[in-house]
């Protein structure tokens, strides 16, 4: 290691040695510009285009002479240009955002249509089963009470609650 604490690229190393020795120095490098995920897939495409430039030098007869420092440039590069298309292009949406844009496309109206069917035959189903395994099932699956409170309301074992519960799925 050099005096900033950088591992020192031996003669005749790899460059999937050396990328793999420094790959999460440079994800840590890049985490504060662009965020985890983002690092990670960018510290890959730094490596890409490390390779690439490693393999063309060798074909002309060059070398890279500082192999760790030019990672790291090429880390570098690449979160600002990250950055700098997120400023143009504007910032991806977040998750919620994304949930949202999914929800709108499950309320189309073929979907619409096939959970109301699936809904209707459910609710068939449901009609068929006798009154207490109905009773348990819904304020179970439904209305999300603990098989332990079902049981105490309706003066029987959790155990029964629980075979009541796999009976209505199993005949639903």
């Amino acid at each position: 290691m050099d005096k900033f604490g950088v591992k020192r690229v031996k003669q005749g190393e790899s460059i999937e040695t050396v990328y793999l020795a420094h790959r999460s120095s440079l994800i840590d490098y890049a985490t504060p510009i662009v965020g985890r995920t983002r690092a990670e897939d960018i510290v890959q495409d730094a490596f890409i285009q490390f390779s690439k430039a490693y393999k063309s030098a060798g074909k002309n007869g060059s070398e890279i002479e500082q192999p760790v420092g030019y990672l790291y440039r090429i880390v570098r590069n690449l979160c600002i240009d990250w950055k700098r298309h997120i400023k143009v292009a504007g910032n991806p949406p977040d998750f919620e955002t994304a949930l949202e844009q999914q929800h709108v496309d499950f309320l189309s109206p073929e979907r619409t249509a096939l959970y109301r069917d699936e809904l209707r035959l459910m609710q068939e189903a449901l009609n068929e089963l006798p009154e207490r395994t109905r009773t348990v099932f819904e304020r179970h699956r439904v209305g999300g009470q603990t098989l332990q409170k079902i049981a105490d309301d309706l003066g029987i074992s959790v155990g029964l609650t629980h075979q009541l519960v796999r009976e209505a799925m199993t005949h639903c």
